[in-house]
């Protein structure tokens, strides 16, 4: 049995498709977790969500010893989290940074990632549809360094 791919996101993403539709859309995370789910063809995903800090980070470490690959949407701990940063340094698989919006394209606040630095890629913009992108990018990334490709 494959080791699970960890989908993980951080704070306000429980809020999807009331908060700032305008910018988030109206895709709540429970229909996010339905088309990864579909995207991963059968693979195991593990998809979480937290408001806190230390809860994304003890689900880092838990994908250091359990899971094949991390995709992960920190939200606003983007941009301040060293922790978070610190915690996936430690992870040796494939990690996509994921955000729904373009944040290149929003305020400055929003410009400098600390998870960018230590991520295998980033996906940004596509909305909700980023998700099932990562999935299957991801499968693809666990596929090529299981087989040594």
């Amino acid at each position: 049995m494959s080791k699970p791919i960890y989908i993980l996101n951080g704070p306000n993403l429980n809020r999807l498709g009331t908060r700032e539709p305008e910018i988030y859309g109206r895709t709540t995370l429970a229909e996010v977790e339905n088309l990864c789910q579909e995207a991963a063809i059968g693979h195991t995903i593990v998809f979480r969500q937290s408001n806190r800090e230390y809860e994304i980070i003890e689900w880092v470490h838990e994908a250091i010893d359990e899971g094949s690959g991390i995709i992960i949407n920190p939200a606003a701990f983007t941009f301040t989290s060293m922790a978070i940063m610190d915690a996936l340094k430690m992870f040796s698989g494939p990690i996509i940074e994921l955000h729904i919006s373009n944040i290149h394209r929003r305020e400055p606040i929003y410009h400098r990632s600390y998870v960018s630095p230590v991520a295998t890629a980033v996906i940004a913009g596509l909305g909700t549809n980023g998700y099932p992108v990562a999935v299957r990018s991801m499968l693809d990334m666990v596929s090529k360094s299981s087989t040594g490709i």
